[in-house]
């Protein structure tokens, strides 16, 4: 592979017309493919330690294109890497390895099937146990990479900010995409600066990642499903257990000082002076501060790597 938009793409993916569908407000929107064949099978898979992450094609029934099925949306979907029976049934009932047309016995047939993360190789023998197929392992970081740079150059609207809840799309400069810092949360968390197509290094990171922060959200809130913790992380106050700036100097002095008030002092400070115990704190303002803290933390490292 020698440049982006030559190989990764060509024979795979019909990029003519892609775009965001759905409701953008929501997690993972589809993104429509309105040119792309759906006679074949495509999909490919994520497995890190903490979720899998899976990304297929499915194609609009009906819709034909000089005497070929055509058109469809990418569709994303995770799954805890602890529960890869759910995965795989889910390939299974979907018949996600099968192009149109092809009997479920018809593995070989157009079938795409790229992996990457740990689980590739720790699971290789599952996948092939359970549907007769091999993972083509790619590495990992280059595929963030690639995945980064194909969402920045050929999907409109995929770059966003996000404040109060407020999505705000932001207009990249093809002329001046590079360089940029990406910033991978899995299991662990990687910050690897994009200099160009296929020119990358990992330039810093941190052991507190999104595995971190749902094993701890597992025993403070008694949570055992991702999506189940980010929903519960929505409904809950932090400021039931963090400790706040006003909370250390008085609002008086803030203002004298000119500090934010609500600046971030100090995650679960408050519990250091509270006589509750855990089973008397909601389980919401729990999730909700370990998020808080998990994404201050990111952020940080961050800060303190472009701002050294």
């Amino acid at each position: 592979m020698t440049n982006l938009d030559e190989m990764e793409y060509n024979g795979l993916l019909d990029l003519e017309g892609a775009e965001l569908c759905g409701d953008l407000e929501e997690r993972n929107p589809p993104i429509s493919l309105p040119n792309q064949s759906s006679d074949g099978a495509l999909l490919a898979v994520d497995i890190g330690g903490t979720l899998i992450k899976l990304v297929y094609f499915e194609g609009n029934e009906d819709a034909m294109s000089h005497g070929r099925a055509t058109g469809g949306q990418l569709r994303f979907v995770k799954f805890q890497t602890s529960r890869l029976d759910e995965c795989l049934e889910f390939i299974r009932l979907n018949r996600l390895l099968y192009g149109r047309g092809l009997d479920t016995g018809s593995t070989s047939l157009n079938v795409k099937f790229k992996a990457t993360g740990g689980g590739a190789f720790k699971f290789a023998d599952v996948f092939k146990e359970k549907f007769g197929v091999s993972l083509d392992k790619l590495d990992e970081m280059d595929t963030v990479v690639t995945g980064a740079n194909f969402l920045l150059k050929k999907i409109p609207n995929e770059s966003f900010t996000c404040m109060h809840g407020k999505r705000t799309p932001v207009v990249v400069s093809q002329q001046n995409l590079f360089p940029y810092l990406l910033v991978n949360i899995g299991s662990g968390v990687s910050m690897i600066k994009v200099m160009g197509n296929r020119k990358f290094e990992r330039v810093t990171g941190t052991h507190i990642g999104g595995g971190t922060m749902f094993g701890l959200a597992k025993l403070l809130t008694g949570c055992t499903r991702y999506d189940d913790f980010l929903q519960l992380s929505q409904q809950g106050d932090n400021l039931v257990l963090d400790l706040i700036v006003k909370d250390i100097c008085g609002e008086l002095v803030c203002l004298k000082q000119g500090l934010s008030a609500s600046t971030l002092a100090s995650s679960f400070g408050k519990v250091l002076s509270s006589r509750r115990k855990l089973s008397d704190y909601k389980a919401e303002d729990l999730a909700t501060t370990l998020l808080s803290a998990f994404t201050y933390n990111i952020a940080q490292v961050i800060y303190s790597f472009i701002y050294p």
